[in-house]
């Protein structure tokens, strides 16, 4: 541990931060405006499994269960989706695996599949605003915020679908009269695991390339919001993939999830989860000695060194923070500022919260600032890890209540939690060393840069970090010495699918997006031809009574 340099702020210091959140909380430049768009959505009332049912298939003895999905913003019922059974699993698993034995994915030539994928991500551009709604509608999050990540999942669609196209196999340097070419070829069937937070960016991550090398994919959503991945699936057969490459089985994790990832004809799994989920479901793939790739926790921080232009760094550190409503596995929860600029940025950065407050409303309004976070069980978590910090809450820190300033919406009907920010937190806080998952950080003081960087390396996690600074040489220095697999500077949560994304320590294993995804979703095969003549080869007898001099190896 290191040591926290000095109380970040005294009681009369934080009054003084209070009081002018509180003059910015109430300064708003505009009338409310008042919003009564309704969701357009045209979404099912039921939902069912996606997966090619194998002909004459048995009618399963057990009951499915119906997960009931709810609007986090006002708790009405959005769909009701009809989990998969036990015989599902199976059933698709031989189902994927026999499609992909007959070749009709697996086996066809790269261009068709690349062109595919294209369409696609064509197909996809064109359903954005309807898949957004559905998203606000099941994740509570903002109608913004979901139309603007939408609007670039074909990019990884298009991404996957040119590197296909342009990949080539290479020979290795054997000695000898031998041709050793060496090709990709792709695993199987594999499983991915995805979660409520991002419920369709995520999927497509983890599909794009799966499906561009040729897999057979099988998807557990999240419970909680799995309806756009089941829509996305209907889609990719009208785009041209084949039945039985693409499924999608809802359903509960510790039932459905664990069913799927314990078979051992799933040759790899891929799952974004927290890290204690992450270490059971590792153990049941290893003992299948299937490949594994794990997106777990984060803590990350934000480190804003003297130098750093303060108003960029604010709102960079709000973006990082509250985008999502805080429920990203890379959000900017552990702020830690120098000393000289401490107050001044913290004096910014409240007023900025404030502003970030007001605006919260109904989340299908395009003028709210933040969502709701996923569900009210989630809200009690991150309120009772609030209510349990010995440190000094400046803003927020309990559920939203009554109609929002914004356009009236009646808060008090949701998941609404504020953006809180806290100080003078022990480094054996929870709030410190555990992931919160919703919109609260804390911050934290520093005096020397060295500081700053063991603040931020204590953490077992080490997914994402940001350095903010005008010093190009410090830049480069910070964030080599900062042990996370996403280093930002001046930036935060900046994402591409060529941007290989992935932890160090106890944020996982493996690599999203970039040539790493897809190498991962397909394993090397060489093949060794021996181009000698046949005299030549006659006489290359190991075993020859003569005893002569033969090659090994």
């Amino acid at each position: 541990m290191v040591a926290v340099h000095g109380k970040a702020t005294g009681k009369r210091k934080a009054d003084s931060f209070r009081l002018s959140f509180d003059q910015a909380l109430t300064n708003s430049s505009s009338r409310p405006r008042i919003m009564r768009r309704t969701a357009i959505a045209h979404i099912r009332s039921v939902y069912k499994p996606h997966f090619l049912r194998p002909p004459n298939a048995q009618k399963s003895s057990e009951e499915p269960e119906t997960l009931q999905i709810n609007n986090p913003a006002d708790g009405t019922v959005v769909a009701s989706v009809v989990s998969a059974t036990q015989q599902d699993v199976v059933e698709c698993i031989s189902q994927a695996e026999q499609t992909f034995l007959s070749g009709v994915w697996s086996s066809a030539p790269a261009k068709h599949r690349s062109t595919v994928l294209s369409r696609l991500a064509r197909s996809l551009e064109e359903q954005v605003p309807h898949i957004a709604e559905i998203e606000s509608l099941q994740t509570g999050r903002t109608i913004r915020e979901m139309k603007t990540q939408l609007g670039r999942l074909p990019e990884w669609l298009d991404y996957y679908s040119a590197l296909i196209r342009t990949q080539t196999a290479f020979v290795a340097p054997t000695s000898g009269p031998i041709h050793n070419f060496v090709s990709r070829v792709p695993l199987g069937v594999v499983a991915q695991i995805t979660p409520f937070n991002h419920p369709l960016l995520i999927a497509v991550k983890k599909i794009a390339p799966a499906l561009a090398a040729g897999n057979s994919v099988i998807v557990k959503p999240s419970e909680l919001a799995p309806i756009s991945v089941l829509e996305f699936a209907e889609m990719a057969v009208e785009a041209g993939v084949p039945e039985g490459v693409l499924s999608v089985l809802p359903g509960f994790g510790s039932k459905i999830g664990e069913a799927l990832v314990s078979d051992p004809r799933v040759k790899k799994v891929d799952i974004t989860a927290g890290t204690a989920t992450g270490k059971r479901i590792g153990s049941l793939v290893g003992a299948n000695l299937s490949s594994f790739t794990a997106e777990l926790g984060g803590k990350a921080p934000v480190v804003v060194f003297n130098d750093a232009d303060i108003p960029s760094a604010v709102n960079g550190t709000a973006f990082a923070s509250f985008v999502a409503s805080g429920q990203t596995c890379v959000s900017g929860t552990r702020i830690i500022i120098q000393d000289e600029i401490y107050d001044q940025f913290v004096e910014q950065f409240l007023i900025k919260v404030a502003s970030i407050t007001r605006r919260i409303g109904n989340p299908m309004n395009p003028l709210s600032s933040m969502g709701t976070v996923i569900s009210t069980r989630h809200l009690d978590r991150i309120h009772s890890m609030v209510s349990r910090t010995k440190g000094t809450v400046l803003v927020g820190g309990s559920p939203m209540q009554g109609p929002s300033p914004l356009d009236g919406f009646e808060l008090s009907k949701g998941s609404f939690y504020p953006p809180t920010v806290i100080s003078d937190v022990s480094l054996n806080d929870e709030l410190w060393t555990e992931e919160v998952f919703g919109p609260v950080v804390v911050l934290q003081r520093f005096r020397s840069d060295n500081v700053g960087i063991q603040l931020a390396n204590d953490c077992k996690y080490g997914l994402g970090a940001s350095v903010w600074t005008s010093d190009i040489a410090k830049a480069h220095w910070a964030s080599a010495a900062i042990q996370a697999g996403l280093v930002w500077v001046n930036t935060h949560h900046r994402n591409d699918p060529s941007s290989p994304w992935g932890g160090m320590k106890a944020s996982g294993i493996g690599r999203e997006n970039g040539v790493e995804a897809l190498e991962s979703y397909s394993q090397s095969k060489s093949t060794i031809i021996n181009i000698s003549s046949t005299e030549a080869m006659r006489k290359d007898d190991w075993f020859a009574e003569s005893g002569g001099p033969a090659r090994y190896g």
